[in-house]
Formats: C-alpha cells, structure tokens, sequence
C-alpha cells in the first residue's frame, strides 16, 4: 500500500524499477493505470492561461491595464470585448496579438497587428467598439441609467481570429464593470420651478464647484456627463429643454426661452452644496447655443472670474420659443441646415464678444454635422477685436467628428436620427482612431479647465 509521506518521484522510481509486484494495491491493474497517468499529468502541470484586467471596476475615463500570461512563447491570440447596450444590442471589439519571449501580451505596451484597430492602444477593445454583425443599423451607444455600469466581457482566444467566426478557443476570460457614477455620489431628480433635470453631488458636505450640463437637439435628459463630473469633485446639474415628457408643448420642438435657463443656473446658485461663485456651464451641439446665451446676456450674474464656460462643436439650427437665437450685429454664423440657407444672420439683441468669463471651444475637423471649425474662426475673430483673446481657448482635433465625450467611448459617425414619419439619419463624422484620441485629450483638457477656473 502507498505510504502517506512516498512522494511522487519516489512513487516513479519505484515503477520504472518494476517493481509493481511489491506494491500491493486494491483494485485492478486497470485501475491503477489510470491512477498513474493521473499522477503523470499532475507531476507535468502547466499553469493555465491567465486574463487580467486591473482595476476590474472602474470609472468610463479611467484606463484599466488588461494582460494575458502563462501562454507559449511567440504564440498568436486574440483579445476580444463584448458587452449588451441597454438596448440589448451587442457590440464588440478585438485585436491581434503576438506573445512575448515569456508568453505574455500586455495590452498597456504591446502593439495590436489586426482586428479593430492596430498599433498600441490600452484601450482600444473599448473606444473600438461597434455592433455585431447582423445588428440593427443607425446605432449609438448612450448610458441612459447611470446607477449601473456597463458590463464588458473580455476574452482571450487562441489564434488571430474574429467574433463572427464560428469555431473559437477560448483560453481564459475576464468581466470588467465600467461606471459613470462613482460610490458616493448623489443623484436627485429635479422637478421644481419648472426646471427638469437631474442634479448629482459628489461625496462629502461641500459647497462644491458646479457645472450646468446642456445637450443637443436629440433631446431627453442625458446624465452620464454630469454623473462623471460629479465622481470629479463638481455638482452637476443635467438639463431636459426639449424631447421630455415633462416640459410644456410638444416634445420635437423647444418650448422654453430665455427664463428656464436662468432658473436652473439659478437653481445651482441657491443650492446649500454648491459654491455660487464657482459654477460654469457645457453646451454640446446644440447645447451651445443657451451656453453662449447665458454667457452673454445681461441678468445672470456670471463671475466674470470664476465662472467658465465650456463649448463644444457649435451648431446653430434652430429658435427659442417667440425669441430669436443669440445675437451680433457684426457676425454671421455658418451652420448646417436643411434648407439651402448657408448663413444666419444675426440682429443686435446680444453680442458674443460681451463674453467676461474664460471660454473653451472643442472642435472636430471632420465634423459632418455642423460647421464648427468655422464657428469657432468667428468666435475667435469677434473675441480679438474685443481684445478678450485671453479669455479664448481653442482646441481642435483633425480626423475627431461632432460628438466629442468622455473618453473611452465608441465613434459614432452616423446614427438614426428618427423612424417617423420615415428614417432619418445624421452624419456626425469622426474616425474611430483619432476621435479616440480628441475624446481622451478634451477631457483632460476640459477637467484641468473646471480645475483652474473654478476650484482654485
């Protein structure tokens, strides 16, 4: 019978003298073959391949570093991401690589050869997401509730293959979660003064430095923007001003003016955890326009020193409600339209150059919507002939479209934009590589903006 303290060489030794009949076992030779072979495999074991992503729970701008060990040398794999929007449409990336001299591949260093992007990108399996084969068409991915994260399951595959081939190896596989919210921060829905939004503290008493977050003309109360600001350090107040249930009027036109601004920048101005000095405002899109408007007209009370306001890609479309849009009666604005229009002119209700805060303007030159690059030419002329170019910051970004976000996120370069009364889709531009990279660069730049202008 095996004593309890023979090792295992001990025990190899002792067959390969044959001296089986010594031993006495219970059971069939059969059986104790097979015991053998067990403790043959045993006494060769090699670990298995290992899939890291580190940190696995993480904030939608925060870089995670994702590795794969304990691979054979020079060995080809695939890295592949998969995640379900909250639509239930799956998206998916993946990228080529070739393991090292110890049979490791870390995405942080090493340089994609083929897939959805190549070269070294950390984060590419995520900005590189687009959907599956075979998915609806005209899709976007938008975090719509914010108190949940995005769940990204990712897999290292033998081989250089793709998603949509059918006969895959996985070797291991990792679940990272993606937020927009941080723990701590609060969300509390705003109904009140007619304003609707939604308004997000971070953790701690404050009073804290604020944001009034504006979207574009898709409508509907967006909050993953504030909610990341909020995980920041800055209270963020996310405004609805068109395509709400919960506004005046019919939902596909804006039926608010000048006032409702007013009221919920007001409305962060009189909140106990919020620093009334220190609040500034992004527009997006269309959300330039009520950005500007509040920058510029009289009866806001704007600290011309600690307030900024940041704007990215301006287009100008559409009216107020019975108000014309922000004035000037020395500029005219190119803008996209439906009609054969190429410009709007402006009377002389108001002025951009009566600007007394700093300004960031984010621009994206392959934007296919709108006419940024030169809005911004405009802005920037008016501003230095006030002599105010100090108070002008302009980033601009080739090969980035008109949706410039968090970083980390998918390119969208066109979209549907309605079903009814037929489809319609909007050309947003952008390519996936440098959009990435505009995306990364604004919000860093966007944050050490809000940094400077209003926490210090």
């Amino acid at each position: 019978m095996f004593r309890a303290h023979m090792s295992v060489t001990r025990i190899w030794q002792l067959i390969e003298k044959r001296m089986m009949s010594c031993i006495s076992v219970h059971g069939k030779l059969p059986g104790l073959q097979r015991a053998v072979g067990e403790v043959r495999r045993k006494s060769s074991f090699r670990q298995s391949p290992l899939l890291t992503a580190t940190p696995v729970r993480a904030l939608i701008d925060e870089q995670i570093s994702i590795k794969g060990r304990f691979l054979s040398q020079n060995y080809p794999v695939t890295v592949c991401a998969q995640m379900h929007s909250e639509e239930g449409d799956l998206w998916e990336a993946f990228a080529h690589y070739t393991t090292n001299a110890s049979g490791s591949i870390n995405l942080t260093s090493d340089h994609s050869v083929g897939g959805s992007y190549v070269g070294c990108e950390p984060m590419g399996l995520f900005w590189a997401l687009e959907p599956a084969l075979g998915s609806r068409e005209g899709l976007r991915l938008r975090k719509r509730n914010v108190e949940t994260p995005y769940m990204v399951n990712i897999s290292l595959l033998e081989g250089h293959t793709s998603p949509s081939e059918g006969q895959r190896t996985e070797l291991a596989a990792v679940t990272t979660e993606r937020w927009y919210m941080a723990p701590g921060v609060r969300r509390i829905e705003i109904r009140q003064n007619n304003i609707v939004g939604t308004l997000f503290l971070p953790p701690g008493p404050g009073p804290f430095p604020a944001m009034l977050d504006l979207w574009g003309m898709g409508g509907g109360l967006l909050e993953y923007r504030s909610a990341l600001f909020a995980s920041r350090g800055f209270a963020s107040l996310s405004v609805a001003y068109m395509g709400h249930k919960d506004l005046p009027g019919p939902q596909h036109i804006m039926s608010v003016g000048d006032s409702y601004f007013k009221s919920a920048f007001q409305l962060l101005q009189d909140h106990c955890q919020v620093d009334a000095d220190r609040i500034g405002v992004i527009g997006l899109s269309y959300g330039v326009v009520p950005t500007l408007r509040i920058a510029t007209t009289i009866g806001f009370k704007v600290n011309p020193k600690l307030a900024c306001f940041e704007i990215c890609n301006m287009i100008i479309t559409v009216l107020f409600a019975s108000e014309k849009l922000i004035t000037n009666s020395t500029i005219s604005v190119l803008f996209c339209s439906l009609s054969d229009q190429k410009y709007w002119e402006f009377d002389d209700r108001g002025y951009v150059e009566n600007i007394t805060c700093p300004l960031m303007y984010i621009v994206g030159e392959d934007d296919l919507c709108a006419a940024s690059t030169e809005n911004a030419d405009v802005i920037e002329e008016a501003l230095r002939s006030a002599g105010k170019s100090h108070q002008f910051t302009r980033l601009s970004y080739p090969g980035a479209g008109h949706l410039i976000e968090p970083p980390y996120t998918p390119c969208s370069r066109a979209s549907l934009w309605k079903t009814k009364p037929e489809k319609l889709f909007t050309l947003w531009g952008g390519h996936p590589a440098p959009h990435a990279a505009a995306q990364e660069d604004a919000w860093k730049r966007i944050l050490e903006f809000m940094e400077t202008h209003l926490r210090r």
